[in-house]
């Protein structure tokens, strides 16, 4: 019983050695010369083009939603005006960069890992090595750096469509035009509720695009381990972005928001 205590301590301690040379890696290579632009620029169009559709549909659902439930209570009160005030709040402070990036890493992560997953049981990363070419620069440097960009304006997406699906619930029920609708919206934002949102969209992107790529780059031999290398990235990825967004909630709570 304690062997096996002691044993799983070592294989965490491990993967964490692991996890932090290919991080330091992952920096190094960053800075070297001959960055693979196109690689990164189609990347980008390619995680974007990929995840919109999906993000468009769950942001407008998303303030629709939200508008839907919320509006028979603040009714009650006679506080309907403040629906797109709320709604925009809720959506830029916490709902929309967390639901986005959850949304993202089973996309996105589990499309990494299994992509570089398959190049690694196919030994196409061993050829690109022994070509004399930089998988870590190509592969990695490329895919995290491309969905640490794309992820904050897939929330800029998906924050925007949940506006607009808000101003369709409010509509159902009642008459409020669009300009008036967006006024309200706007007006309750300020800079401290925009700032959190763009910070913590970047590190859940980069986040994302690590998670894949070390789940991916890393995998074992044999087939089986692309599936089980997308699914842990799945896993990985959206247990951090929990984590980290339950940390970033009490520091802006302490430092921004009093």
């Amino acid at each position: 019983m304690f062997k096996q205590f002691i044993d799983k301590q070592k294989n965490a301690l491990v993967v964490a050695g692991d996890q932090a040379y290919f991080f330091l890696s992952f920096c190094r290579n960053i800075f070297r010369g001959g960055f693979e632009w196109n690689e990164f620029i189609r990347q980008c169009f390619l995680i974007g083009y990929r995840s919109c559709g999906i993000v468009a549909v769950t942001g407008f659902i998303l303030g629709f939603v939200l508008t839907l439930q919320s509006l028979p209570t603040l009714q009650d009160f006679g506080a309907e005006n403040y629906v797109p005030s709320m709604v925009s709040i809720s959506v830029i402070r916490e709902i929309g960069p967390v639901i986005t990036s959850l949304i993202c890493a089973g996309k996105i992560a589990s499309g990494i890992g299994a992509e570089l997953g398959s190049m690694n049981v196919t030994e196409q990363i061993d050829a690109m090595e022994v070509s004399g070419a930089n998988p870590m620069q190509y592969l990695v440097v490329t895919r995290i750096l491309a969905a640490t960009l794309v992820i904050p304006l897939l929330t800029c997406v998906a924050d925007a469509l949940a506006f607009l699906g808000g101003y369709f619930g409010t509509n159902i029920s009642g008459s409020m035009n669009l300009s008036l609708y967006m006024s309200k919206s706007f007006s309750a934002l300020v800079f401290a509720d925009l700032f959190p949102s763009v910070i913590k969209t970047l590190v859940f992107g980069f986040i994302i695009g690590f998670v894949g790529c070390y789940k991916g780059f890393n995998s074992n031999k044999g087939t089986e381990s692309v599936g089980a290398a997308a699914n842990s990235a799945v896993v990985t990825s959206s247990i951090w972005i929990i984590i980290i967004d339950a940390i970033a909630v009490q520091i802006t709570s302490a430092f921004v928001y009093n």
